[in-house]
């Protein structure tokens, strides 16, 4: 008794997930040229509030926003470098998902390991010198520290 009702509940609760994940009302999405564009742009502008992720994957407000604007600026007739040369004046470089090749940051990225570079190197002359360098002679012992040492001798 107890396998048939397991296997009722788990049959009611896969009715109700495949009912969950089917289109609603047999509804078919049409996909125009103007929303192929808007998610072509889309797809290259990051959105402001998610980490990494695309307009047109982000599922935040602001990105359904910014979709709908680029929408209405495709309506108006504006070609796709207006539309982003719009978003880029409005954030910054930020928004590009690819931001454009900038000599500023490749100094940024540049300089650490150029430094650690330099510092090898030095650390390395540095320890070579050292390794060379002959150690001083040892100290010569005078008549006084000769009668101490035997002293020591004598009494073990």
């Amino acid at each position: 008794m107890r396998y048939l009702l397991f296997l009722a509940g788990l049959f009611a609760l896969f009715v109700t997930a495949s009912a969950a994940t089917a289109p609603a009302g047999g509804t078919v999405v049409h996909e125009d040229a103007l929303t192929r564009k808007e998610l072509s742009i889309a797809r290259t502008l990051r959105c402001t509030v998610c980490q990494n992720e695309s307009v047109a994957d982000s599922k935040a407000g602001i990105a359904r926003d910014m979709r709908t604007l680029i929408r209405q600026q495709l309506r108006a007739g504006k070609s796709r470098k207006e539309i982003i040369a719009y978003f880029v004046s409005r954030y910054g470089d930020y928004i590009l998902l690819k931001p454009p090749f900038d000599t500023a940051g490749t100094i940024v990225w540049v300089l650490p390991l150029f430094l650690l570079a330099v510092l090898a190197l030095s650390g390395w002359f540095v320890i070579r010198r050292h390794s060379r360098a002959a150690a001083p002679p040892p100290p010569q012992l005078t008549e006084e520290d000769l009668e101490r040492v035997r002293a020591a001798r004598q009494q073990d």
